[in-house]
């Protein structure tokens, strides 16, 4: 019998939630490893630069919980890879807190290893000076001025810092910003499986029970062996199809065939996809092509200003019909009553998402000319200077969005409706992303410290 691991994942995100009889179907199947993934830039920069988790530290705490249990009792390895939503340091910090507080509280003893991602700006500058960071996504060349201005960098690692941990007696493996499917490839290469097949179960597994359907967060088992994987999720209430499996290996990634990881490329034109039941698929002729240098992404997010946000509605014919115009006497309104307390145009960005006719797609939307008969508004502000200003600039323009004029307006009062009050929202501080470039590395562990401890 040819060699082969047997891995469970419990939902796409730590913290999505999944149905505990799932769990418990996995585990009477006596996975290997048992492993979620932590988040991606999917949600966007925010939770990189603010140092919070993506998902509620309520719901994080209650699947980690079941998780520990399950690993701990069952004697086997727990790996969850991009902690807390983005990987940094404040987010790796969090779960493994968390992971103490339950073996506290539960009686759960092991051995932890704690991953760091987190980069310093002298070691960015450093590989920047020796030439080894390209851009990517049409980025420019990386300065220090960037790395100055970063608030949080990352490195995105490949398997082999979680490889190690393993290697080395930890039994829960917490792991900052990892490739998404990099924890499931590590411990297949582990033991001794191609990488081919492994980096294709850790596209599968990545996002738990996403690959079936009906879809949903839920528990998916994948047998990993030399030539082909078995995938089949756990809730009886779901089944992989080839359709749905082929589907799903077409997410996240600029090609629909060719998959840039750390350390090389999966190549998937040629796969089979067979059913060998009404639940599971084996996927079989998958190929990997290692790089010819080894690199990693560098993520890094700076502050761009603070936002205010407000939503209201309306259902006024009139003014709908001649909506831009209308739109384009507030912002005019806005930009001259901001001057007067040092609010200058430059200073801050103003957008009016329009919900009914373009939200969406902006002006891509191809149905522009349909005239519906109620609009819904979010009024958004991001000044470069403070949250204060912003939420000064936003008054101004939820004021004009209500009392503006226009040709034959019969409502002499406010047209606009606003669902909440307070009806301003002071959103926070907002990051964006300043660095999105790769790193050739020597040695596919050295920026990614390991930490042990006894829980």
């Amino acid at each position: 019998m040819s060699r082969e691991i047997r891995l469970l994942s419990t939902s796409a995100i730590l913290g999505y939630g999944f149905p505990e009889a799932s769990l418990r179907a996995g585990m009477d199947r006596r996975p290997d490893v048992i492993g979620v993934d932590g988040g991606s830039v999917d949600p966007g920069p925010h939770y990189l630069g603010i140092g919070k988790p993506f998902c509620s530290p309520i719901a994080i705490r209650r699947d980690l919980r079941l998780m520990l249990h399950a690993a701990i009792e069952a004697g086997i390895p727990l790996v969850i890879g991009t902690c807390g939503g983005a990987g940094g340091a404040p987010h790796l910090d969090l779960v493994a807190a968390m992971a103490r507080e339950i073996a506290h509280q539960d009686g759960l003893h092991f051995k932890m290893a704690l991953i760091q991602a987190e980069q310093s700006k002298d070691s960015v500058k450093g590989r920047v000076a020796a030439g080894r960071v390209r851009p990517l996504a049409h980025q420019p060349d990386l300065a220090d001025a960037t790395i100055d201005r970063s608030a949080r960098i990352v490195a995105m690692m490949g398997p082999e810092p979680i490889a190690r941990a393993l290697d080395n007696g930890a039994q829960v493996v917490l792991a900052g910003r990892a490739s998404d499917p990099a924890s499931w490839a590590a411990v297949a290469m582990r033991a001794q499986l191609p990488p081919a097949p492994a980096w294709y179960a850790g596209k599968m597994l990545e996002c738990g029970a996403t690959p079936s359907i009906p879809k949903g967060h839920d528990c998916l088992f994948v047998t990993v062996r030399e030539d082909h994987v078995d995938c089949e999720p756990t809730n009886p209430a779901r089944k992989c199809t080839p359709l749905s499996i082929a589907n799903h290996s077409l997410h996240e990634n600029a090609s629909p065939i060719h998959h840039i990881e750390p350390g090389g490329m999966l190549d998937t034109s040629d796969c089979r996809f067979e059913a060998l039941s009404d639940r599971a698929v084996r996927i079989s002729g998958m190929r990997w092509a290692p790089a010819a240098r080894y690199t990693v992404k560098l993520e890094g997010v700076e502050l761009a200003g603070y936002r205010s946000i407000c939503v209201c509605g309306t259902r006024d014919p009139l003014l709908i019909g001649r909506l831009d115009d209308f739109l384009q006497s507030v912002r005019q309104e806005v930009a001259t009553k901001a001057a007067q307390f040092g609010a200058d145009p430059d200073s801050y960005q103003l957008a009016i998402r329009v919900y009914g006719r373009d939200g969406v797609m902006a002006e891509r939307e191809p149905m522009r000319g349909v005239l519906p008969h109620e609009l819904g508004f979010v009024i958004e502000v991001v000044s470069r200077r403070s949250q204060e200003m912003a939420s000064a600039v936003l008054g101004m323009a939820r004021t004009n969005m209500l009392h503006t004029d226009f040709p034959g307006r019969l409502c002499r009062e406010g047209n606009m409706a606003f669902p909440f009050s307070p009806s301003d929202i002071e959103v926070g501080p907002v990051y964006r992303f300043s660095i999105y470039h790769t790193a050739e590395l020597d040695d596919p562990t050295e920026p990614f410290p390991i930490e042990y401890e006894t829980v």
